[in-house]
């Protein structure tokens, strides 16, 4: 994978991947930015959101679930002296359907990172995370409510 920035002023950069979309990123005002873009720290953030999302989402339509909105949120701490990277995350999938078994989701959760998500690989070995999950059965008319929660745990003996 080939990836680039082109500066365009202050501190935005135009990214673009071999995927030929562009991406806007800038940072914040306070640090000479215009704030008119993602920040890098974000992208990331969004990357481990995205990949593991798109595996479980994935699994979850091939185990035949009905699922009928899909969120997966990451929530990541940074520490308080430079460069703040992050120090942990919290990662919570919220699926709402008719009948989506549980089981069917903690395997979906387990297949992402144990097999897929190589965001997900990478970023484990850095810093720690928590998987946590809400399914709700979904009611119509934007109603739901919530039948299972908890917390992916990694069964598997390394």
């Amino acid at each position: 994978m080939k990836a680039y920035v082109s500066w365009q002023q202050d501190m935005t950069f135009i990214g673009k991947a071999n995927s030929g979309f562009s991406i806007q990123m800038d940072a914040d005002r306070s640090v000479g930015g215009n704030g008119s873009g993602i920040s890098p720290m974000e992208m990331i953030a969004l990357g481990l959101a995205g990949c593991t999302a798109m595996d479980i989402i994935s699994i979850l339509e091939k185990k035949r679930q009905d699922v009928t909105g899909f969120e997966a949120m990451v929530d990541a701490a940074r520490s308080a002296d430079h460069p703040k990277v992050f120090t942990n995350a919290v990662i919570t999938y919220i699926v709402s359907g008719h009948d989506v078994e549980e089981s069917a989701l903690l395997r979906s959760i387990e297949l992402s990172v144990t097999k897929y998500c190589p965001v997900q690989a990478m970023l484990e070995q850095v810093f720690p995370m928590d998987l946590c999950y809400e399914i709700y059965e979904d009611e119509g008319g934007g109603n739901k409510h919530l039948v299972h929660q908890g917390v992916w745990q990694n069964l598997i003996q390394e």
